[in-house]
């Protein structure tokens, strides 16, 4: 299998020549990262040609690379039914440069755009539609960015006086918790040296 998704993957290449970055096959699946400005044309030639007719996008989302020049990178996930085959394409972008909706090619992209555009402020250039999907259209921010801070920016309740719901600023009552994650059938096994608890009844 590893050895035909790599043929697939050098086929793709060079049908598209410089429009493809690299492909890569790793754990039986084919990654191919490509150049921002040439999604829409590799789209198309995956969900089309005889070799590929990857006819289902199941999947958009984004990765945040904080440290990275293009902190975001846009993944899609492609299925072929015909040659039940699964193909991801990558690229990157920045904050501030679009990428190119593939909507017109496949129209599940709507929502998944949507949702990458919500949760981690990627810019969909040709989306008919840019409105936010799973945050209330007043957030601010980006939750999923990784400097994002944990709290949010604010917080929304009804409010029983004014009879509508109100933006606060965030009051957290109790402090986060750190958690140790040791069942307590494992901690039974030792006693810790620094444990006040413990005495040797037993001398």
């Amino acid at each position: 299998m590893s050895e035909a998704l790599r043929e697939l993957g050098d086929y793709i290449g060079q049908a598209l020549g410089a429009e493809v970055i690299d492909s890569v096959v790793a754990l039986d699946e084919l990654t191919v990262r490509i150049k921002r400005p040439a999604v829409c044309r590799v789209m198309t030639f995956l969900r089309d040609d005889t070799n590929c007719l990857c006819k289902c996008l199941m999947d958009v989302c984004g990765v945040d690379y904080p440290d990275r020049d293009e902190r975001f990178e846009v993944v899609y996930n492609l299925l072929s039914l015909k040659h039940n085959l699964r193909i991801r394409v990558t690229l990157s972008c920045d904050e501030q440069t679009p990428v190119p909706s593939v909507t017109s090619i496949f129209s599940a992209a709507g929502w998944w755009e949507r949702e990458a555009w919500d949760l981690f402020g990627i810019y969909f250039s040709g989306h008919a539609d840019l409105r936010r999907i799973l945050t209330d259209y007043g957030f601010e921010g980006h939750p999923l960015r990784k400097d994002f801070p944990l709290s949010g920016h604010v917080e929304v309740r009804y409010d029983e006086v004014q009879k509508r719901v109100v933006y606060e600023p965030v009051s957290l009552p109790q402090e986060y918790r750190g958690f140790d994650f040791i069942s307590p059938w494992e901690g039974a096994k030792y006693i810790l040296e620094d444990d006040d608890t413990a005495s040797d009844d037993d001398g």
